[in-house]
């Protein structure tokens, strides 16, 4: 009786202190800069805390099925845009975005 009250109280204490920790999206821009050579990709962390910060985005050249990819992950404090990373096309001219998404988790 005892070693089982002892495990539901185990159980119920590891449940309390282990919060899940859960992911947001946040706004996020991949901007091509001038000369189509390079992007900067930035993010603001709109959670009211500092949090772990994730953005990637991906982008179209002229040249056929190349398409350069960049995640980018770094803490972020509350309330501020930062640049997160740049991404060089390799060669190829950027044209335009094709996806991306950002999220903080705190």
């Amino acid at each position: 009786m005892r070693s089982r009250l002892a495990h539901c109280c185990l159980a119920l204490l590891n449940g309390v202190l282990s919060t899940p920790a859960f992911a947001e999206s946040v706004p996020f821009a991949c901007i091509i800069l001038p000369g189509a050579d390079q992007a900067s990709i930035m993010m603001t962390n709109s959670l009211a805390s500092s949090a772990s910060c994730i953005v990637t985005c991906k982008f179209s050249t002229t040249k056929y099925d190349n398409n350069p990819q960049i995640t980018c992950a770094k803490p972020v404090p509350a309330g501020k845009e930062v640049e997160m990373c740049r991404l060089t096309s390799g060669g190829d001219k950027m044209v335009k975005l094709m996806e991306g998404h950002a999220e903080c988790t705190r």
